[in-house]
């Protein structure tokens, strides 16, 4: 009687309508012995009144417990109003989550073992609680799986139970994936979370679980993951083999068993597969191949689903195998057909994956082609850079030359750096090396243009400063008529280069560089040196003179010149990279140069460059002072015999052959009358034996001489042309005293021109 304000004593004896304030009809009626005994009946809500005079509502049953002739006894409950309708609530939410509800729910012992499950779990797993009680999960459930975030498979399906008996927090959002499908074409997943049951004193007396079927919205997303993962995955390199190798690491095993991908042929040469007919499925090469049980190998399709599915660009699905074959089409050009296949117990393809994985050999297929266009340009520009580089170097007296050019790998493609060896005269040689800014043809052809114009200005006899200055005008003037013409900046812009000069008679280097790395000295006792040569601009940009360093270069010693790909990247500073090749260079200081040249490249690049590398590497020999002659011839026409003289004693000596020793005389007779007629002293004459007969005659003039035509009533300009005629070769080259002209003869027996012989 709390409820009322009263207690117990003060209502003993009382009527109920003194105590409420009113009578409940259900109290009224016959007494007699004929009153039935009525069953429990709840009255309802009813409003009454509180010791204090409020009115108080409350909910009221009554249960007849005996009656005699005289009386009739009632068991009245009543019940606070508020605290009634929250327990009628929380029976009705019991009911209709124990029978009506799609939300699955298990409770689980101390032991994990199912004590009761919902009339949801009946009906999605096909179960009954009498079949189930007292089992744990996976005897009911032996092919269930727990997975994790990334798609995988968990272990241990009791884990997250134990975990929240353990730790009273709740286990929420676990993916939990069933074999039993009943009628739906995949395997059913729930969104499953797990609460620590505990009595009134905290003490845990089981687990509940609560679980939310989620296939469909499961299958979505891993479907949208999928195709996400496929953008990042698919097509990382410009390798067509890496590019279908991707597409099978992505669906298996998580799409697809097994994967196989087929490419026509000319795919993997970089070329455009020509279109094909319905008789043929062309020249197919398997580049990738992948299953999850590699034991049991991969389902192939017929030929005749795959021929269909080249030529008319569908996929399609194996009748005898499932196989489902797709074609890998970009640009609206077949290039190949990616199979994918699955084996029992996972159900064929349906609609909906057939669409998701064309979209995946579609976007494969865009990255294929992506490669192949690729392919074909890097070995375009390799062969053009092949064939613009030198295939063989020249070999001077006076120099061992071994050379090295790798290209870069990945798809920045082939470089423009360059090196080169020319012969000049008086057995000196011209050493460049050079990088062009960029990748690809463009800059391929730009290296070859710029080999070819070093080339030409280097048979001027330029001095390398000049040379320099020479090429870097002809750029800018190129670069400004480009951007005038059509906008685009010509890739000679911007060039780096190296020219040297080594004369081994002198054993003096002359060198100069436009924004190139200066070359390194390696003695032959193992010391390196980077040589203090002026930077001077790269090629194009003007404004810088170029200046030249003269070096005398130890005899045996080895001159080094490469590119900055060979000792920068974006890993390693170049600083970092000098250090490297001057210790390597150090330790073959001696031995082979092409075994030096292995090493450089095996320590400074393990692994294909970011950026392709030019390496030559030079030893310099000097000419033995018995090879080369030299005389001081005063301006005097008298003195021609006497050069005649002292070349031919010296030819005698060198064991030179009679008939040649003819044209010396010849040569040397009309070049010092040249000299004494037109330049000016000092004269000097010099005879070179190297592979050929080298005769220099040297004056004070700048007057380049030239070929003329005399006429039969002129007494003299017939004498170049003669020279010119008995002689392999011969040029001018202008010093800052003069100019020298050089003649280069043939050692072997030299049959002389008709006019001479007349």
């Amino acid at each position: 009687m709390l409820l009322f304000g009263y207690a117990p004593g003060e209502v003993l004896g009382r009527s109920a309508r003194d105590v409420l304030g009113e009578y409940p009809a259900e109290f009224s009626g016959p007494l007699g012995a004929s009153a039935a005994l009525k069953p429990t009946e709840t009255l309802g809500m009813r409003s009454v009144r509180h010791r204090d005079g409020r009115r108080l509502p409350v909910a009221l049953s009554l249960i007849p417990l005996a009656h005699d002739q005289e009386r009739v006894m009632w068991l009245m409950v009543a019940m606070d109003g508020d605290r009634a309708r929250q327990n009628a609530i929380d029976q009705a939410t019991l009911a209709g989550l124990s029978h009506q509800s799609p939300i699955t729910l298990v409770i689980y012992d101390v032991d994990a073992r199912i004590q009761w499950i919902n009339t949801a779990v009946e009906e999605q797993f096909g179960v009954k609680l009498e079949s189930v009680a007292g089992k744990r999960l996976p005897e009911v459930e032996p092919g269930g799986m727990v997975l994790s975030e990334g798609g995988g498979i968990e272990a241990d399906v009791e884990e997250p139970i134990r975990r929240a008996l353990r730790t009273g927090e709740p286990v929420i959002d676990v993916r939990y994936r069933s074999t039993r499908r009943f009628g739906t074409h995949h395997q059913r997943v729930w969104s499953v979370s797990y609460f620590r049951l505990q009595d009134d004193v905290g003490q845990p007396i089981g687990v509940c679980e609560v679980g939310l079927e989620i296939t469909d919205r499961y299958v979505a997303g891993q479907r949208l993951a999928l195709l996400s993962r496929a953008g990042g995955s698919i097509g990382r390199t410009l390798d067509i083999r890496r590019t279908a190798d991707d597409l099978a690491e992505l669906v298996v095993p998580e799409f697809a068993d097994a994967v196989t991908v087929d490419l026509l042929r000319p795919v993997l040469s970089g070329q455009e597969p020509p279109p094909l007919d319905g008789g043929t499925d062309g020249d197919l090469c398997r580049v990738s191949e992948r299953a999850q049980d590699a034991a049991a190998g991969v389902p192939v399709a017929a030929p005749a689903t795959v021929t269909h599915c080249l030529t008319d660009a569908t996929p399609r699905t194996d009748p005898a195998s499932g196989v489902l074959v797709l074609p890998l089409a970009a640009r609206g050009v077949v290039l190949g057909v990616a199979s994918f296949a699955r084996t029992a117990p996972r159900d064929a393809f349906d609609g909906e994956e057939v669409a998701l994985a064309a979209e995946l050999a579609s976007r494969t297929a865009v990255c294929v082609d992506n490669a192949r266009r690729y392919t074909r340009e890097h070995a375009t520009a390799l062969m053009l850079q092949r064939d613009l580089l030198p295939r063989a170097l020249p070999r001077p007296t006076g120099a061992e030359i071994a050379h090295r050019y790798v290209p870069a790998a990945g798809p920045v493609g082939v470089g423009g750096d360059w090196y080169d060896v020319i012969p000049l005269s008086g057995a000196r040689v011209g050493l460049i090396v050079g990088d062009v800014a960029g990748h690809g043809t463009g800059a391929a052809a730009t290296m070859g243009r710029l080999r070819t114009t070093v080339a030409a200005l280097a048979a001027l006899d330029l001095a390398p400063d000049e040379l320099l200055a020479r090429l870097d005008d002809l750029v800018a003037r190129a670069g400004a008529t480009g951007l005038e013409d059509d906008g685009a900046e010509d890739q000679a812009l911007g060039v780096t280069c190296l020219y040297a000069v080594y004369d081994p008679v002198s054993r003096h280097c002359v060198m100069a560089r436009a924004g190139h790395p200066p070359p390194i000295l390696v003695t032959a006792d193992g010391d390196t040196e980077i040589l203090d040569l002026p930077a001077g601009p790269p090629l194009g940009l003007g404004g810088l003179p170029f200046e030249s360093a003269d070096f005398e270069l130890p005899e045996d010693s080895k001159l080094a010149l490469f590119t900055d790909g060979l000792v920068e990247s974006r890993e390693r500073d170049i600083d970092i990279g000098l250090r490297a090749l001057r210790d390597t260079l150090s330790h073959h200081s001696s031995g082979p140069l092409e075994v030096a040249c292995e090493s450089v490249i095996d320590a400074l690049l393990p692994s294909p460059p970011q950026d392709d590398a030019a390496l030559l590497l030079v030893r310099v020999h000097s000419l033995p002072d018995p090879l080369v002659a030299t005389w001081d011839i005063p301006a005097d026409p008298g003195e021609v015999a006497r050069a005649r003289s002292l070349a031919c004693e010296k030819l005698g000596e060198w064991d030179v052959e009679e008939e040649t020793g003819f044209v010396v005389e010849l040569v040397v007779s009309e070049l010092v009358t040249n000299a004494i007629r037109y330049g000016g002293a000092p004269i000097r004459l010099r005879l070179i034996r190297d592979r050929d007969l080298i005769i220099e005659v040297s004056d004070s003039g700048h007057t380049s001489p030239h070929l003329r035509w005399a006429a039969m009533e002129d007494e003299g300009g017939r004498g170049l042309f003669l020279v010119a005629q008995v002689t392999e070769r011969w040029g001018t080259r202008y010093t800052s005293t003069g100019k020298t002209i050089w003649t280069e003869i043939s050692r072997a027996t030299h049959e002389l021109p008709g006019l001479l012989s007349a």
